[in-house]
């Protein structure tokens, strides 16, 4: 099975998402409590992490991979409705259930925490519940942003608002400058950023084409992808903002 329960693999100390994840702000002390009450575990690409509706006897961060979340109406139709990488918190504290599909679009790792035990520790250790409360805000000052990238922007400046945000949360997480020249591989496949964009596949791919003509962006292969000048790839988004929620 490949989403059986790992043991630890690192210290916490050691950690890649460490200074973004829930517990950056954790002295040793606490670091311990939640070392007594955490699991790793592996998901396939294509594999399912949650069910929508179902039970979550857990709560976690992404440590590598990525996951979206997908909503499904009544009618069967699905939508795509937010994405997940390292450092990104999966399930909600005080919440039975969850409100979204999570899947894995790639092979993932998750550091995860037993639930209730996880609650119990929000109550005793500030330094948890200030964080998650950050990390929250940040989502809610995310979705708000993107509502205006999907209702405003148009599919260029929306295909170069999803790779300025990648490219600088990439840069972000592997503590490196998010100005000038960023280098990074997409996580994405171009049926995946369609969907998330609302966009068909010809026009992605086209667009891309485009950007990489004009020199915006340099790909070798398609998802490992250099953007010369940042600054630029922003301005053809059309907007100078860090893109909230993967900053």
């Amino acid at each position: 099975m490949q989403d059986e329960k790992l043991k630890s693999p690192h210290d916490c100390e050691d950690c890649p998402i460490r200074h973004r994840a829930v517990c950056a702000r954790c002295e040793a002390e606490e670091l311990e409590q939640l070392e007594e009450v955490k699991y790793y575990r592996n998901f396939q690409a294509g594999q399912t992490v949650i069910w929508s509706g179902d039970k979550m006897d857990f709560v976690g961060s992404v440590v590598s991979g990525i996951a979206t979340l997908t909503q499904t109406m009544e009618d069967g139709r699905t939508q795509m409705v937010g994405l997940l990488l390292p450092s990104d918190f999966v399930g909600r504290p005080g919440r039975e259930g969850s409100a979204y599909d999570v899947v894995a679009t790639t092979d993932m790792v998750m550091c995860c925490f037993r639930k209730k035990p996880f609650e119990q520790l929000m109550e005793r250790t500030p330094h948890i519940a200030q964080r998650l409360l950050e990390m929250t805000l940040d989502e809610l000052d995310a979705a708000r942003e993107w509502m205006l990238v999907l209702g405003r922007k148009n599919a260029r400046e929306k295909i170069a608002s999803l790779l300025s945000i990648i490219a600088r949360r990439d840069a972000t997480l592997h503590l490196r400058p998010t100005e000038g020249a960023l280098v990074f591989d997409l996580p994405l496949t171009r049926e995946a950023m369609a969907d998330y964009l609302g966009l068909t596949l010809e026009t992605v791919s086209r667009q891309i084409s485009a950007l990489k003509r004009d020199g915006v962006i340099l790909l070798e292969g398609k998802r490992h992808v250099t953007v010369p000048d940042v600054s630029r790839l922003m301005e053809e988004a059309g907007d100078d903002s860090d893109g909230g929620m993967f900053a």
